[in-house]
């Protein structure tokens, strides 16, 4: 028999599954998300291996969903020092790199950038040549002083060449001293925001690097010799040798692996998923099966970045939420007693009244002791009910692009929050192990990976241009960990650029196959 493990890290608690090889559940286990992360990781691992007694050589993977990254760029905790390269001048030269970033950030990975000659036009040709002796000279400078590097050229998403270039020579000259990340990998078009998305990426591969090398160690001395696989935002997964390059990847997927999980779980491709938690719930939209990605730039840390993340409406409800009335107006969070619930809550004797005291008390819910929750005004249990509803409500009718009504998918263990029935939506499932769907939606998940770039079509047809950016996301497809000849193209996007002269098309192409090896 051959299993494998799914270990999702919330806000809340961290869950963990071991499935079977026809995927079914046979263990789950969820244990308070610690401060560090990484301990309570290992108290799910050691409550779900002890549920089932199984040779620990017969777990052949390990995938993990965490908030390491989420959490180091937040806190500003175990950030590399970053050397940013731009090469762009002097086109480039009126807005200096790491404009607008919150100080504190850039304290904690330093602001030294060089802009240098180079780049390309719209269309694919030179703006001006490198400088080499430009080049050799900062290697000189950042040696020893920097951990990572991040390389960012105008217009680098139609010729990548100039990025390419200065990458090969910084290694040549800087061997495995440094990390370094380049933009036409990590970002799409906009250079302020694409370079910004490159350096956080720089700045957290020493947070990726000891997370997994901990986590490896931990699975050693458990007698677990299994590949590790981490979760991307997309749904999808990628070796721990790809997130080691991409670690900004990793951000946000914890609720991808919530949708990834539900759809597993309900069967449905197309619908709302509500994944409700301790502290905060997540609303995201299933496009055949995958997470549906925003369209807009998104701030992480307080910083404007451009690069691919799952479109999510993030709302103050969990079970823990706390209710208030006053004034005979009831509100429900957005503060929390998050993993504490099962000390401060009315029904575990506690003394704070939470949104699962009132599920208990309406009859949506058994926790607890539900006679701690019976002497509650049967009028403030209903318009707190009424006030999650409502909530929830709006929420969808927000996610939604379509006036019809459309599937609802509930997961996460404070999903118990929400009724059978919820305006805007055709039916509510709640499916089998819903509480755990994060944990199984990233142990079902296949590797992925995505190329979004510009092609000009005045050398080239459309067709040619597709052929070419599927054969790109085929290839990274294999190098994130899959096997090459299971390799579907599961996404395809042709967006004509009207504003831009030479026919030019932006291409976006996801690719995802069955885990390698």
């Amino acid at each position: 028999m051959n299993y494998r493990i799914g270990i999702d890290v919330g806000g809340t608690n961290t869950d963990a599954v071991i499935l079977d090889e026809n995927n079914n559940v046979v263990a789950k286990a969820k244990s308070p998300t610690t401060e560090d992360v990484t301990s309570g990781i290992y108290n799910s691992l050691n409550k779900v291996l002890i549920q089932k007694n199984i040779d620990t050589k017969d777990i052949n993977y390990v995938m993990l969903g965490t908030t390491h990254c989420t959490n180091a760029i937040v806190e500003r905790k175990g950030l590399r020092r970053v050397a940013v390269v731009r090469i762009g001048k002097p086109a480039t030269m009126a807005i200096k790199p790491m404009v607008g970033w919150p100080q504190d950030l850039i304290d904690a990975i330093g602001r030294k950038y060089y802009i240098i000659s180079g780049g390309y036009e719209f269309n694919g040709e030179e703006l001006y040549g490198l400088d080499y002796d430009e080049i050799d000279k900062i290697a000189e400078e950042i040696d020893g002083d920097f951990d990572a590097i991040a390389i960012t050229s105008v217009f680098s998403p139609v010729n990548t060449e100039h990025e390419d270039k200065v990458a090969e020579i910084f290694k040549e000259r800087l061997g495995d001293r440094v990390d370094i990340s380049v933009s036409h990998e990590i970002g799409s078009i906009g250079l302020i925001e694409r370079e910004n998305a490159t350096i956080l990426n720089a700045a957290l591969a020493g947070v990726i690097k000891k997370l997994a090398s901990g986590f490896q160690e931990a699975l050693k001395k458990k007698g677990i010799e299994a590949v590790l696989y981490l979760a991307q935002n997309d749904g999808t997964l990628m070796s721990v040798e790809y997130a080691m390059r991409y670690p900004i990847m990793t951000i946000a997927s914890g609720p991808t692996n919530s949708l990834r999980g539900a759809a597993y779980l309900s069967r449905a491709k197309n619908a709302v998923v509500v994944d409700v938690g301790g502290t905060t719930s997540d609303i995201g939209v299933l496009v055949n099966g995958f997470p549906r990605q925003s369209a807009m730039a998104v701030e992480i840390g307080g910083v404007r970045t451009n690069f691919r993340m799952p479109d999510l409406i993030s709302i103050g409800l969990g079970g823990g939420s706390i209710v208030r009335e006053k004034d005979d107006i009831v509100t429900v969070g957005p503060d929390s007693v998050g993993y504490k619930l099962e000390e401060k809550g009315l029904v575990f004797g506690g003394s704070t009244l939470t949104a699962s005291d009132v599920a208990v008390a309406g009859g949506l819910a058994v926790m607890g002791n539900p006679e701690k929750v019976k002497g509650l005004d049967k009028g403030l249990v209903e318009k707190a009910l009424y006030k999650i509803k409502e909530m929830v409500e709006d929420n969808i009718d927000k996610i939604k692009t379509t006036a019809g009504d459309i599937p609802l998918i509930l997961v996460g263990g404070g999903s118990v929050l929400l009724p059978e029935t919820l305006k805007g939506c055709s039916e509510v499932i709640r499916p089998q192990h819903y509480e755990v769907a994060n944990a199984i939606g990233v142990a079902i998940a296949q590797v992925g990976a995505e190329i979004d770039r510009i092609f000009s079509l005045d050398g080239m047809s459309r067709a040619e241009a597709l052929r070419q950016a599927e054969e790109m996301a085929i290839e990274e497809c294999v190098k994130a960990g899959a096997q090459r000849d299971t390799i579907e193209i599961v996404e395809r996007e042709d967006i004509p650029l009207a504003y831009l002269p030479g026919n030019a098309t932006r291409i976006k192409i996801k690719a995802a196959g069955n885990l390698a090896g």
